[in-house]
């Protein structure tokens, strides 16, 4: 079965399963392959399930008409969403970033779709099986589809351009990210950066913050641009009012008061508004759509409870976005605060310093009680309390949970420390 046939067929269908356990009716089921499971051992069963197709690369496991036999299931996904992203011919926006890709893919979407019929990446599918996954759930409705890039090595982000083929993109930031995949802070840089060098050889169009250095030397040159910055030296002039502990801006004396907390929250807003302005979206339009969003999945989330305020930002961690926290949590107001830090995965040879580094940091906050956890930060030297695993921390504060506190809970996706919520 080649691309174009497949294409066919999908057009016919409209839908896409890559779980045999959660068929739907009418699907193609790619059998795709996982380091503790084998996708065409499951051909059959999709197709009892109510799965029109199942496409496998394995030749024994074609018993049917009805599956389809291709070299490798997972190019041909690829291929079949490059193929469609072509069909579609529509606009696509990708961005990347060490910190805050998903909020300010959500943000962009918010605002885009005050004037165009988007499709964008859902939750944080930004791989090399989500990416396609986002391309083909785009349709003719579509008219601007955000697609959302995620890396953890060098040129990872240069075979999703190769995919996903934007006109448009943006880069959030460059942080202590993966810093064991992509060999340090350069190899962040480089990596990053495979954006910019798709969209420059394309003839594509840039969306940049003109207050970081690195973006603003990197496209000092390049002509096909449109950046914000708060010094009124870039297309749009965009200034920080406060972040205690929202995040509050102007704009062309437009006040935009958003849900999102931290300052470091300020540079994904102001993305979403440089792009809206570029795209010629009213400015009232752009703010309605900024104040709508309300972030969720334990991304910079307000939760009261009890007697506490809960900052739940506990969906992933770095070194750059754990520095950007606590520098935030130490300016918020209140007498009385506790921070709960979980270990930050992938640093590789870097994770004693950077836990180090993020433990004295720790150590000077005033007003605040500070729990480490993990066993990074159990490693570290510092006269702050450190626990081993989430379970320690969880036993020890079953009775001596914090009131009239601001909580902050930080830490790497693997830590799921947003499981003390149940004991706060």
């Amino acid at each position: 079965m080649n691309t174009e046939g497949l294409h066919s067929l999908f057009l016919e269908k409209r839908s896409i399963s890559t779980d045999s356990r959660k068929i739907e009716e009418n699907t193609i089921f790619f059998a795709l392959k996982g380091e503790n499971f084998n996708g065409n051992t499951f051909a059959r069963q999709a197709l009892e399930k109510g799965a029109s197709y199942a496409v496998i690369d394995e030749a024994e496991y074609k018993t049917s008409d009805r599956i389809l036999l291709v070299d490798d299931v997972l190019t041909a996904l690829q291929q079949l969403a490059n193929f469609h992203r072509k069909h579609l011919g529509i606009p696509i926006l990708s961005l990347t970033g060490s910190n805050g890709k998903t909020t300010t893919k959500e943000l962009i979407n918010s605002v885009l779709s005050r004037k165009f019929k988007t499709t964008a990446t859902l939750g944080n599918l930004n791989n090399h099986i989500g990416v396609p996954l986002t391309l083909l759930s785009m349709d003719k409705t579509t008219e601007f589809g955000i697609v959302e890039m995620g890396a953890n090595h060098q040129k990872e982000i240069e075979f999703l351009c190769g995919i996903a083929e934007p006109n448009y993109g943006c880069i959030t930031n460059f942080g202590k990210a993966h810093l064991e995949g992509f060999g340090g802070v350069e190899g962040v840089i480089r990596g990053k950066s495979e954006l910019y060098d798709h969209l420059i050889n394309e003839n594509g169009f840039v969306f940049y913050n003109n207050d970081d250095p690195i973006q603003s030397e990197k496209l000092k040159d390049i002509s096909r641009k449109f950046g914000f910055d708060h010094r009124g030296q870039a297309d749009v002039h965009i200034s920080l009012l406060s972040a205690d502990p929202f995040v509050k801006l102007e704009v062309r004396d437009e006040i935009i008061e958003s849900h999102l907390i931290g300052s470091y929250n300020y540079n994904n807003i102001a993305l979403a508004v440089c792009i809206g302005t570029y795209f010629d979206i009213p400015l009232p339009e752009i703010k309605a759509a900024i104040e709508s969003y309300t972030p969720q999945n334990n991304r910079s989330q307000i939760i009261n409870k009890n007697s506490n305020k809960i900052i739940l930002d506990a969906y992933n961690a770095n070194p750059s976005s754990m520095n950007a926290a606590l520098e935030n949590f130490s300016g918020l107001s209140g007498t009385k605060k506790t921070a709960l830090l979980g270990d930050m995965f992938e640093l590789g040879s870097s994770a004693a310093e950077e836990h180090q580094k993020i433990a004295e940091m720790a150590e000077k906050l005033e007003n605040t009680e500070v729990f480490l956890v993990g066993v990074n930060f159990f490693d570290t030297n510092t006269s702050l309390r450190k626990f081993k695993s989430y379970e320690e921390l969880r036993d020890f504060m079953k009775d001596r949970v914090p009131d009239n506190s601001t909580i902050l809970i930080k830490g790497s996706r693997g830590m799921a420390l947003e499981r003390i919520l149940d004991i706060l």
